[in-house]
């Protein structure tokens, strides 16, 4: 499975607003700086991860984005699905969506996609952003 840009800087996003849990929200300009992506693409991640309940923002002069719950309860599966969709390394193995392929229920290889898949989701789902800064 290969992440795309969109998964990539939105994950280094929200590692960035981890560091800075205890601090406060942090501008857009300052994360997108700090993480060298463009502004704008970096507001239509956050966006995403808003709508996910991930992240949350803040009017005002001290304003911002901050994480909507503390970095030991966000999981990187998490974030990479509010960015990615359902995790699979190939369409057969979605985790949501059913099989696409008539040979499905006959193909050898789809056993092997379907465990990837589950390896993929362990580690992405037992592993907490707070675990990356350590």
């Amino acid at each position: 499975m290969r992440l795309s840009a969109r998964g990539q800087y939105g994950l280094r996003a929200v590692v960035e607003l981890a560091g800075a849990y205890w601090r406060g929200p942090i501008p857009l300009r300052e994360i997108a700086r700090v993480q060298e992506v463009s502004p704008a693409y970096l507001e239509q991640v956050m966006l995403l991860l808003r709508r996910a309940g991930l992240v949350m923002s803040v009017r005002g002069a001290r304003g911002g984005y901050a994480l909507a719950r503390p970095p030991q309860e966000i999981t990187v599966g998490q974030v990479v699905r509010a960015l990615e969709g359902p995790i699979a390394p190939v369409a057969c193995a979605s985790e949501r969506e059913p099989a696409s392929c008539a040979r499905a229920e006959i193909c050898a290889a789809r056993r092997a996609w379907l465990r990837l898949r589950d390896g993929i989701v362990q580690a992405l789902d037992t592993t907490t952003i707070a675990e990356l800064l350590e």
